[in-house]
This record gives C-alpha cells, structure tokens and sequence, in this order.
C-alpha cells in the first residue's frame, strides 16, 4: 500500500544555510533574506507545491570553533547575519492557507513561560499550522551568549528539556479549558475564571505559577519535532516527538534507527504510528539527466571548502585546522577532554582521519538520500528509500533561491503524484492534521502532554 510522504522545505532566515558557498551563485536571491515580500513569495511557492511545511533551523551563536575565531563563519556567511525565525512566520501565514511552519527554538537559555505565549501566538495567528522543532543548543559560543562559562553537560540540557516540556505542557493543555472563553457581553464576562488555572509548577529548573496567558489555539500544543542521535536524544524523541529526524551513514542504519523509534514509542504506549520519521534529501533534478549533471557541477564549483569547515568546526567541537591530515578522528575526541554526542562520533567511520573528514565534509552529495537526475529517476530514488527504510518523509536541502524548490515542483513533484506518494490537494488545514490525517488538530490521548487536561495532575 502506498502512503503520501512528508516533504519540507529546510529553510533558515540567513544567508548560508547548509550549501557553504552558494550564495555566490549569479542568481541566487539569499541576501533578500532580511525582505518580507522575499518570504512571502518563499511560502506562496511552497503552497503552489503543496508541501507540508517550511522548516526553519536557528542558531543562537556564531561558530567560532575553526581556527579559534568566527572570521571564517562571517567571511563565509555561515548561519551568520541570521535574524529570529519565529518572526517571519506571520508573514507567511498572510499569504497562504494550509502551509505548516516549523521553527527552531531552545530549551535550555531562555525561560518556558515567555516561549509558551509566543508559541499560542503563532499557532492562532496561523491558524493551527505551527510547528516546534526542540533543541537543546550545541555551539559554545550560545552557552556565552547567555551568561554561562561552556555548554551545559549532554545529560543536564536534556534534563531540563524534559521539564520545560513539562511546564509547557501544563500552560497549553491545562491551564486553559476549551469553554473558558465565553464572550458574555450581556452578563460581562469575557472569560469565565472557574476554567482558567494557575499550574504552580516548583522542579528544579522552573518555578512557573501560570496561568497561560493566552487562550486555547486550534492545536494547543504545536506539532513537536526533534532530532537526536544519542542515547539520551532518542529516549526524549520517542517520549515527546511527533515528527523525528533520524540520523544514519546508510539505508540499513537508517531502517535501524528508525525501527527503534517506532519501538520506543509503543513501548512508551503512544504507539508505533504516533511519531513521523524524516530525513534529510539532497536532490538536484533536471529536465534531462544531463540538465541536473550541470547543475550539480556549478554547485560543486561554488561550494566552500572554507564554509563547511566553518560549520563542521563549530557543530563538532572539533577544528580540523588545528590538526594534521593523518590524525585519527578518534584521537581528537579522546584527548580533547570534552564530551561529544553519539551524531559527532558515529558520523566518522572507525579509523577516520582528518583527511577522510575534510573530504566528507565538503561533499553535498554523501548520505543515503542523494539523487542527481531527472523528475522520474528522483522519484525512483525516493520510492527505493522508502521501501528499504520504512521513513515517512525528508525536509528538502535548498542549494539556490529560486531554483532548488521550483526544479523539485516542476521535475519530482509530478513523478511522485503518479506513484501516490504526494498529495494532489491538501486535505486539511492545520500542520498536525497534514502528518496524522483529518481529525486529529489536538495531541493525541496517549500522548503525555495530554495528562494535564482540565487541570489534572498540575500538583503533582
């Protein structure tokens, strides 16, 4: 039986996103990034090409790991200048009716009561098409930029990303009863108090006395994504994530992972379809083969060795400049005294030198989900993915604006209609009824945000 997958577009409100370099390219629009009619026509496009979202990444630091310094990341344009990706969303909402937006946001600098009103806020305004991507942070330089000395131990950050989905959960399903707003303008009653409650949640990162400040949006919660590779990261994942990014260097590593996941969650009894599972792709299509050939040689002349180092550096705690070609990658991690998640070890091979590193890193066309060619021969790809690894969707890498979403629309989109695995029309309109069908706008019964309905559990 054939499914309709998830495609996304991986966005960023930067210049350099991923593609280190490309901002070059002779017709490339990046720099309009700061303009609101450049997002606008972003998400009328998307729309046109009825993806499910636009996912936004963020950073709250520059990466200053290479050569000791962010002059390279800012040479470079690498995620630097970028600008608040929770502020072009509203835009884009003005402009279209069932696109999801997605935003990144942290949990570990700033406080849960602030994000949970912007997060309502965006969900209202965009009528129930928000979506949460949950990460922890990983630069030192965002540790810095918010008081603290290093990064907050592995364990410790994600420790206190429970609990702040803890109190978030408790704002946005218990704070607030569906019949809390009444509108009496006779009896002069806007709100009926006896169904709007403090949460007085006390733990150890939060004191949070509520009550929610804003009423309840079509969601409630927003559709929570994560990714996380480690131990820690998928535990959280198959706990509270809806949509998961898994990770993986191949297809079997990928149906591994995501095997586990959907074991994790039924163990957790939310049920092995509770949680979508995404991946990256890196597609180039073409109207002939060949078409998508040049392509792929222009991006590859543009890139930045510089650029990915830049980023590759201050994402790993590593910075290949400092070390010769032959040492082991292992090594580096063995005696740098810090600690690196399981995605920064398991993304070299055992034996990986720094040589082998900088090769992989400045290639765009490493992973299992690369496909170079025309809209059939993409879709083949992708159909081939998706029987080999059971994953539900990917988020599309952009190489140029315009080009690398309208090729996908006008090239893969058709081919991929044909096999049933992309929606001809939406369906519905809000962004958790895109991934789990009509009907289910609301976090589902077995998911644990929801023990907080109508108030329950607040004290304990």
């Amino acid at each position: 039986m054939t499914r309709e997958l998830s495609f996304n577009l991986f966005e960023m409100n930067t210049v350099g996103h991923i593609s280190h370099g490309l901002w070059k390219a002779p017709e490339n629009t990046r720099h309009r990034y700061t303009d609101l009619e450049f997002w606008q026509s972003q998400a009328k496009l998307l729309e046109e090409g009825l993806f499910d979202s636009v996912f936004l990444a963020d950073v709250i630091g520059a990466y200053d790991g290479y050569r000791d310094s962010p002059d390279t990341a800012l040479r470079e344009a690498v995620q630097i200048p970028n600008n608040d990706p929770l502020l072009v969303i509203p835009l884009m909402a003005a402009v279209t009716s069932h696109l999801g937006f997605v935003a990144t946001f942290s949990t570990t600098y700033e406080p849960p009561f602030a994000f949970a009103r912007r997060a309502s806020t965006l969900d209202h305004l965009t009528k129930g098409r928000f979506g949460w991507n949950i990460v922890t942070s990983y630069l030192p330089n965002a540790a810095r930029n918010f008081g603290l000395d290093d990064e907050l131990d592995h364990g410790q950050r994600y420790d206190r990303a429970h609990e702040y989905l803890d109190v978030l959960y408790k704002l946005w399903e218990g704070s607030w009863d569906d019949n809390a707003v009444v509108r009496d303008a006779a009896g002069g009653t806007y709100t009926d108090p006896a169904h709007v409650r403090r949460i007085d949640h006390d733990g150890e990162y939060f004191r949070v006395a509520g009550p929610h400040l804003s009423e309840p949006s079509l969601q409630r919660t927003p559709v929570l994504f994560q990714a996380g590779s480690s131990e820690t990261g998928r535990a959280f994942a198959a706990k509270h994530a809806e949509a998961v990014f898994v990770g993986g260097s191949s297809l079997a590593d990928f149906a591994t992972n995501i095997a586990d996941i959907h074991r994790r969650a039924e163990e957790g009894g939310r049920g092995r379809d509770s949680v979508r599972t995404l991946g990256s792709a890196v597609l180039i299509p073409g109207k002939t083969h060949a078409d998508a050939v040049r392509k792929a040689e222009e991006y590859e002349r543009l890139a930045s060795a510089e650029g990915y180092l830049a980023h590759a550096g201050g994402g790993s705690g590593i910075d290949f400049a400092a070390h010769p070609p032959t040492t082991r990658i292992a090594d580096i991690i063995a005696s740098s005294g810090t600690s690196h998640d399981a995605a920064t070890t398991a993304r070299y091979a055992p034996g990986a030198t720094v040589a082998d590193a900088l090769k992989q890193i400045t290639r765009f066309d490493r992973g299992p989900f690369f496909a170079l060619g025309t809209g059939e021969e993409i879709a083949d790809a992708i159909e081939g993915w998706v029987a080999e690894t059971g994953i539900d969707g990917f988020n599309l890498r952009q190489f140029v604006t315009p080009g690398t979403v309208e090729d996908f629309v006008t090239y893969v989109v058709p081919e991929l209609q044909k096999r049933g695995l992309y929606r001809t029309s939406y369906e519905s309109s809000t962004l958790r009824e895109h991934l789990f069908g009509s009907g289910s706008a609301r976090l589902p019964s077995a998911h644990p945000g929801t023990r907080y309905r109508g108030g329950a559990n607040l004290t304990t």
